[in-house]
């Protein structure tokens, strides 16, 4: 049998198939930027592929000064739970949709991937999910700031700290991004 030669496209889709995807659901990019816009930053900064799924069509620069990429939750919706590593929802969001709140409870359930929620922890989550927190690089700060007057709100609000509610089922070897707070 010959050896195959390995080409840079090769090395493109080795690359995506073992990069690693978190999809966010929010009401809007302010709602994703306030909550989660250091900690997406810094995981696309990491090597991940961050999307942002929300109800309508929105300005998508907030997501892009991120390096985050825009969807429109309805015609996405198999997005949310299609095989992320890791999966973030805010607590206005969770109300939105019952399909929704049935397959992140069933990924909860299932120990298939990292569940995040910010804002009010929801019922359906209680006893599954520790208070975390994210501490931002100062990159992400600086993009957060920027983001935030894009989204129409107050950069003076981008705290060191963002808190989530998750069940982190792995840690990356270089330690984990979302730290216990309990």
């Amino acid at each position: 049998m010959k050896a195959r030669s390995f080409r840079l496209d090769d090395a493109d889709l080795l690359h995506a198939r073992l990069s690693y995807e978190l999809s966010v659901v929010a009401v809007d990019p302010l709602d994703a930027v306030r909550a989660a816009g250091g900690w997406m930053f810094d995981r696309v900064r990491a090597g991940w592929k961050v999307k942002v799924l929300v109800p309508q069509r929105y300005d998508s620069r907030p997501l892009d000064i991120l390096g985050v990429r825009a969807c429109a939750l309805e015609t996405n919706f198999d997005l949310v739970t299609a095989d992320p590593a890791a999966l973030a929802v805010s607590a206005q969001a969770w109300g939105m949709d019952a399909r929704m709140r049935r397959d992140v409870v069933r990924a909860v359930e299932r120990r298939a991937i990292e569940v995040s929620v910010w804002g009010s922890q929801p019922s359906e989550m209680a006893g599954r999910v520790e208070p975390v927190q994210h501490r931002l690089s100062p990159a992400a700060r600086a993009f957060k700031a920027h983001a935030m007057v894009a989204a129409g709100g107050d950069p003076a609000t981008v705290a060191a700290t963002e808190e989530f509610h998750s069940c982190a089922l792995w840690y990356p070897s270089d330690g984990p991004d979302l730290i216990s707070v309990s």
